[in-house]
């Protein structure tokens, strides 16, 4: 009876400081999320999570209203086998917010390339989800000779992606769901990009939406600048980086029938199509998700001992 009562007061002392203390709350979660992961939080140029010691360096990027803790519970599954950097890009996360600075898929690509260089990172896999697959795209068109391979989740880009009503409705009147102007509207944002939602405490989604009202004007200013950036086929032919190309096929972000757009630009690349599963692969199916890279990087291991053979 004791053991019940003592299991019962901690029960609810964590429900008040979850309604009570939403911000410690919420930076409590992540801390202990992030250390569950393997992953220290650092500061360069950029605010970024750093993880495992493995030969070879991943590189994961955020798509946008995102930030580098959209892939904290997938590391926990990368970091025994790669060394794993995830900034988070100006405008966005922790990092810095400059209304006056341009934030358009060239400019991000020439954040992260400033920011890899101050880390000593030449060489490396990159990873992307939605606009962060976009940058990760065209950083590896730009920079080929950097890029061992990509790693493209629900990747932004080209035009069929954004053939999808939200994008439809953004373009006739400005708004979408991933352009929060109130905090009501922050469960509007998860239940679009997420078919398969993972459980979030009430305080970590509480912050999440602050910061996202906070930042709306900004973000109305990014998603032009990202929307109105060149479409990749419209500035390249091919690009022959080795890719593996991930999209679930419930996606009401971008429109998963791009993945034949993006597999046409990548001739080297393979295709998933992951049923049941939204714009945020990582997050709703993550073990999955790292498997599937995991097998992937397996592949073009055997595939390279093979040629040298």
């Amino acid at each position: 009876m004791i053991l019940l009562y003592a299991v019962g007061t901690a029960f609810l002392g964590l429900v008040l400081f979850n309604r009570l203390m939403p911000a410690r709350a919420a930076h409590t979660a992540v801390g202990l999320e992030r250390r569950r992961s393997g992953l220290a939080t650092k500061h360069g140029s950029l605010p970024y999570l750093e993880g495992g010691n493995g030969p070879e360096t991943l590189v994961l990027v955020h798509g946008f209203a995102g930030d580098k803790d959209n892939f904290t519970r997938i590391a926990a599954m990368l970091v025994p086998h790669y060394r794993v950097i995830i900034p988070d890009l100006p405008g966005f996360g922790a990092a810095r917010r400059d209304a006056a600075a341009k934030h358009d898929i060239a400019q991000q690509v020439e954040n992260l390339r400033a920011f890899l260089n101050e880390l000593g990172v030449q060489r490396f896999h990159l990873g992307g989800n939605s606009m962060g697959g976009f940058i990760a795209c065209e950083y590896a068109a730009r920079y080929p000779a950097q890029v061992r391979s990509l790693w493209l989740l629900d990747p932004a880009g080209t035009a069929a992606a954004f053939a999808v009503p939200a994008f439809t409705h953004y373009m006739q009147t400005g708004d979408m769901p991933l352009l929060v102007r109130e905090p009501g509207a922050m469960r509007a944002l998860l239940d679009t990009c997420m078919h398969k939602r993972p459980w979030f405490p009430w305080c970590l989604e509480h912050q999440l939406a602050r910061r996202a009202v906070h930042d709306y004007p900004l973000h109305v200013q990014i998603m032009r600048e990202v929307v109105d950036s060149p479409r990749l086929e419209d500035q390249y032919q091919h690009i022959d980086t080795p890719a593996l190309i991930v999209w679930g096929k419930e996606d009401r972000v971008l429109s998963p029938g791009a993945a034949i757009a993006m597999q046409a630009l990548l001739p080297g690349s393979e295709v998933i199509l992951m049923e049941g599963i939204g714009h945020l692969p990582m997050l709703e199916a993550p073990r999955r998700t790292a498997r599937d890279f995991l097998a992937f990087q397996q592949r073009l291991r055997e595939h390279h001992a093979a040629e040298v053979a």
